[in-house]
């Protein structure tokens, strides 16, 4: 099947089943009888989180289970998280599929988790170690970065500009996504990394600075200020995810600076698409969270029919779920799709 084919099935809308209250904070998509699947996530508000909880109570419909969500309060909230594991032990859950917000501290949490029989499965943010789930259905979170830095050394070489670049990235907890997606588009733009677990290790000169956003917009505003005031001739910015890249835009747009500076991203969300559409964000790596839930759901009902494990992606240590660069401005070498395609493929 062709990756265009893919991506489209993986982007199906969905509507949402009844979901009714349920005991430990979370909420239960489905009565009655069926294997009970954890989903837990880092927030209940972003719309990523949204279309994956979408795609689990599609995928319980067709295989035979139901599904319990639970979320963090705020992105980083790992208590809640552990919280949420303890109940779905508890309940007498047969897996979990988990964003986690600290990928090294929930780990004694998933462990607890499997030595009691369940299966865990992170989604789209790996474990450290990753092996402490025994799946992982992600976006390759590091070419995603690659993408976009693969783009923008593109377009700053046909433009013949010198790149002075802001890194915006999600908190100070080194987050196996965060570091995987900042050093793809870095190893993208061409920069090297000395130390490709971490972030802030590269001493470029072309880097003004790292800062924090929350991967929310006033998280993106407060960084971009703050980098800005470092250096204000700043004309590239790598931002996390397409919330932060919107406040970024804000405060480029408060300093007169917006029309100046090339802004790139990951997500593929509908507003940050939107935004590739009007010029906002020059190109966005899309992702597909509805896709990563109905495969973690599936995967469960059949660990819990005849306790098949699910493989990874061969050359991989995680199930690949696929990544597609959307711009309006193609860059020669770099395989891309417009926002237009982006925008029939996009969620929240």
């Amino acid at each position: 099947m062709s990756k265009r084919k893919l991506t489209a099935v993986a982007s199906l809308a969905v509507v949402p089943l009844m979901v009714l209250s349920a005991c430990g904070g979370g909420d239960t998509a489905q009565d009655g009888e069926g294997v009970l699947v954890g989903l837990v996530t880092k927030t209940d508000t972003n719309p990523f989180f949204v279309k994956m909880k979408e795609g689990a109570q599609q995928a319980a419909g067709t295989s035979d289970a139901r599904v319990q969500s639970f979320a963090g309060k705020q992105d980083g909230d790992n208590q809640s998280q552990v919280d949420a594991i303890e109940n779905l032990i508890g309940a007498g859950a047969k897996g979990i599929l988990i964003t986690p917000n600290d990928s090294k501290a929930i780990v004694p949490s998933v462990d607890k988790a499997r030595q009691a029989g369940l299966l865990v499965i992170a989604l789209d943010t790996q474990l450290e170690p990753a092996d402490a789930a025994d799946a992982t259905f992600a976006t390759d979170n590091y070419q995603a970065g690659k993408l976009i830095g693969e783009w923008a050394k593109a377009k700053f070489a046909k433009d013949g500009k010198q790149a002075k670049i802001a890194m915006l990235d999600l908190n100070p907890n080194q987050v196996s996504v965060d570091v995987q997606r900042d050093q793809g588009f870095l190893e993208g733009f061409g920069i090297d990394v000395k130390d490709k677990t971490k972030i802030g290790d590269e001493s470029d000169p072309r880097i003004v600075g790292h800062d924090v956003t929350d991967g929310d917009p006033s998280g993106g505003r407060t960084a971009m200020e703050n980098l800005l005031q470092k250096d204000p001739g700043i004309n590239l910015v790598y931002t996390i995810n397409e919330p932060a890249a919107a406040g970024a835009y804000e405060a480029l747009k408060a300093a007169g600076k917006e029309k100046d500076v090339t802004i790139v991203s990951v997500d593929g969300g509908c507003p940050g698409v939107e935004n590739v559409k009007t010029g906002i964000i020059g190109a966005t790596s899309q992702q597909y969270p509805l896709k990563m839930a109905q495969l973690g759901v599936e995967a469960v009902a059949k660990f819990a029919a005849d306790g098949t494990k699910p493989q990874a992606t061969p050359g991989k240590d995680f199930v690949d779920t696929g990544v597609t660069l959307i711009t309006d401005q193609p860059a020669e070498g770099v395989e891309s799709q417009d926002s237009a395609w982006g925008l029939e493929n996009c969620w929240g």
